[in-house]
C-alpha cells in the first residue's frame, strides 16, 4: 500500500510545465514587500480618460508607465546577472501576465505579452500596444508565442529542469538571439506585473522565476474600499496593495524604497505624472 494515493494529473499546460521545469530548491535571493496605494485620483483619472479617449486604459497599463519611470530613474535595478556581473540594461521592458483558455474556460493556461522603451511611450500608446499584442496571445496569432507553447509540449518531464537552465544560459548568460529557434527576443523585459486582483486577492507574493532573469515582480491587489485615517478622521478610500519581490543580489533596500516614492507619486497624484488626458481621436 502506497505512502499517498494518488493519480496522474493529465492534460497539463505548457505554463504548468514550465513551473515544474523551473524550481528544484527553496533556496533563493528573494526578499518581499507591499505597499498600500490611495486609489481615488487614479481610478478618477482612469474613468476620464476612457471617457475623453475611448480606449480601455486600466490600473495595469498605468502600473506599467510607472513602472517603467522608476527604472528609468533607478536605473542600477533594470540589470540581469551574467557570470556573477551586473549588467544594465539599455531599455525597460514590462512583462504583463495574460489568462489564456486554450481549450475551455476550465483549461487555464498563463501567457504574457512585453512592450518595450515603456518610459518613452504615453499612456495611451501602451494600451493601445498592450490591447494589439493581448489580441494576437489569445487568438494564438503570435508565431513566436505559438512555437515556443508548442515546443514545451513535447519536451519530457525528465529534461525540463535541463533544457529551462540551458536556454537561460544561452539566451541570457551567452546572450544570443535565438529568434530562429522560435525563441522571442528578450520576452519577459525587466520587471513582471500580474494582477491578482482580477482573482478578489489584496497579497500575494509572486516567485522569482530563474530562467527569465527578471529581478522584480509586481502583483497588484483588489481596488476595495477601505477605511482609513485621514487629518484625525476614519474615512472611506479606495485602496491597493501592490506587492513587490526583489533579487536581493542586485536590489536593496535603499534601492526599494526609492522606487516605492516614485510609484506612490505616479498613482496618487496621475493628473501631474501622466499627464493631460487626450481628446478622443
Amino acid at each position: 500500500m502506497p505512502n499517498i494515493e494518488l493519480k496522474k494529473m493529465k492534460d497539463v499546460s505548457s505554463f504548468r510545465k514550465i513551473a515544474i521545469g523551473t524550481w528544484r530548491t527553496a533556496y533563493d535571493p528573494s526578499v518581499y514587500g507591499t505597499m498600500e496605494l490611495r486609489m481615488d485620483k487614479a481610478m478618477d483619472y482612469i474613468e476620464r480618460f476612457r471617457k475623453a479617449t475611448g480606449k480601455r486604459v486600466t490600473v495595469t497599463h498605468m502600473l506599467a508607465r510607472a513602472v517603467g519611470e522608476v527604472l528609468h530613474k533607478t536605473p542600477e535595478a533594470n540589470a540581469i546577472l551574467r557570470y556573477n556581473r551586473v549588467y544594465l540594461r539599455k531599455t525597460v521592458g514590462v512583462f504583463m501576465q495574460v489568462v489564456m483558455t486554450d481549450e475551455g474556460s476550465d483549461k487555464i493556461d498563463l501567457s504574457g505579452v512585453t512592450i518595450y522603451d515603456v518610459p518613452d511611450k504615453s499612456l495611451a500608446e501602451i494600451a493601445d500596444e498592450v490591447a494589439v499584442k493581448v489580441d494576437k496571445v489569445r487568438k494564438h496569432k503570435d508565431p513566436a508565442l505559438e512555437k515556443t507553447r508548442g515546443m514545451f509540449r513535447f519536451i519530457p518531464y525528465f529534461m525540463l529542469n535541463m533544457f529551462l537552465r540551458v536556454l537561460a544560459f544561452f539566451s541570457y548568460t551567452l546572450n544570443l538571439n535565438l529568434t530562429f529557434m522560435g525563441v522571442p527576443k528578450d520576452p519577459f523585459g525587466s520587471v513582471m506585473i500580474t494582477n491578482i486582483g482580477s482573482l478578489g486577492l489584496d497579497m500575494a507574493f509572486v516567485p522569482l522565476v530563474p530562467y527569465s532573469r527578471v529581478p522584480i515582480l509586481l502583483a497588484t491587489g483588489e481596488v476595495r474600499e477601505t477605511p482609513v485615517a485621514e487629518n484625525g478622521e476614519v474615512v472611506v478610500r479606495q485602496v491597493m496593495k501592490v506587492n513587490a519581490t526583489f533579487d536581493h543580489r542586485y536590489i536593496d533596500g535603499f534601492h526599494a524604497a526609492a522606487m516605492s516614492r516614485i510609484l506612490k507619486a505616479w498613482m496618487e497624484d496621475p493628473d501631474q505624472h501622466f499627464g493631460v488626458i487626450p481628446a478622443q481621436e
